[in-house]
């Protein structure tokens, strides 16, 4: 971890969720709460870019973070039917695929490998501050390919498209930037995969051309009007869910299909996101 930079981290309280869901029960939302975590949206967002390749106009991606799919066995049911049947080109996963930030992961590895075959041939993913790297090997052995400070690049026609994946920037701080875009050709079309959207600044300067991050969970327990409590995240708050811009590089922060902590939701449905790019003309 990171020393002098994250003062609290709630999600390692270990007494916060006994609180939570007293405070909840005592105003009556604690059971509307867990039905909303269970109701997950699909989004749809256009990403226009400029230095997409024609052969890549309309590839879609979809994106799902903070999954943290041992919080319970309908959660993984409910997602499973969400993305069942959803067409897509690949599938992005910007990490914390366990529910709590330490013990076993054993169960996590067997919730994706029930949803591993709904997401198609190609699914790359980055890990979160909720996730061990030990998960690595078994997540890449039902094909997950973990990009931990690297990149891969998508072949279509004569063009291609690169995807780089980060590690942790929020709590273990291992992110490498310069590493994962090494071998990136100036001037290509590239995608960052990141936990949290907390190093925007620097990937704008490295100058991806889009940012796909989550962590925050859009606050999960929001006031009404979906504005959050607690985003848990160093970024600017405009930037803590949904479609956002700095400078050149186009962002956007899913607010999640998991939840962590409590298994509520307030004001702040979980979503899974398909992200179409599209050409400028």
């Amino acid at each position: 971890m990171r020393r002098g930079t994250h003062f609290f981290h709630l999600e390692n309280w270990h007494a916060a969720h006994l609180l939570i869901r007293a405070a909840l029960s005592l105003v009556g939302l604690h059971s509307r709460g867990r039905r909303n975590a269970l109701n997950i949206q699909v989004r749809h967002n256009d990403i226009c870019l400029e230095r997409l390749p024609q052969a890549f106009d309309g590839y879609t991606l979809l994106q799902l973070t903070d999954l943290h799919l041992d919080s319970s066995p309908d959660y993984v049911y409910c997602l499973m039917e969400r993305v069942r049947g959803l067409q897509y080109d690949a599938c992005v996963m910007t990490g914390d695929f366990r529910f709590r930030t330490y013990g076993p992961y054993a169960p996590t590895l067997t919730a994706l490998t029930r949803l591993r075959p709904l997401l198609g041939n190609t699914v790359y993913a980055v890990l979160g501050n909720h996730d061990s790297i030990r998960m690595v090997p078994g997540l890449e052995a039902i094909g997950v390919r973990v990009l931990m400070n690297e990149s891969v690049c998508i072949k279509r026609e004569e063009s291609a498209l690169t995807i780089v994946g980060i590690d942790d920037a929020h709590y273990y701080g291992t992110h490498n930037m310069q590493k994962a875009s090494s071998e990136v050709l100036n001037g290509a079309c590239t995608i960052l995969l990141s936990h949290t959207p907390e190093p925007y600044r620097h990937a704008a300067h490295d100058d991806f051309s889009v940012m796909l991050c989550g962590h925050t969970h859009g606050g999960q327990i929001c006031l009404p009007g979906g504005v959050p409590i607690i985003t848990d995240s160093d970024a600017p708050r405009a930037l803590s869910r949904g479609a956002w811009r700095y400078h050149e590089m186009v962002g956007y922060t899913s607010v999640g299909c998991g939840v962590s902590i409590v298994d509520i939701r307030l004001n702040c449905l979980p979503e899974v996101t398909l992200h179409r790019l599209l050409r400028c003309q």
